[in-house]
């Protein structure tokens, strides 16, 4: 079983930056592609961003493209998502998952899931 713990949420202002980490034990962390959804009150869970295992490929919703950043330590079995220019929209529990497969954009392409963070953007 490969294990994922989020950390680094929490409430910051509109236009604020936070730093989510994701960090993974149990099995070779160069053997999965890795992803970010999120998911708001009432919500389906979307998708956010992914990374190949090599860290060459990276994809991003079209909603937080340019504003955050994707990236992974394959030495230190971790994955970051960069948040810059927070909106309250962006305002979810965070999930980082791992897939064997590639980096796909939908819930079902991956294997397993972390217990997620709470991410709040104020007005």
């Amino acid at each position: 079983q490969l294990q994922l713990v989020e950390s680094g949420g929490g409430l910051v202002q509109a236009g604020g930056s936070l730093r989510l980490s994701c960090a993974a034990s149990g099995r070779t962390f160069t053997n999965y592609a890795m992803g970010w959804f999120r998911q708001a009150p009432g919500k389906e869970r979307e998708f956010v961003s992914a990374i190949s295992w090599s860290g060459f490929n990276k994809y991003y919703a079209a909603s937080v493209k340019g504003r955050f950043t994707i990236s992974r330590d394959n030495a230190k079995g971790t994955v970051y998502l960069q948040m810059n220019n927070l909106k309250p929209e962006d305002t979810a529990v965070y999930y980082c998952a791992a897939t064997l497969g590639p980096p796909v954009t939908f819930t079902t392409g991956y294997d397993y899931w972390g217990q997620g963070t709470q991410v709040t953007v104020s007005s």
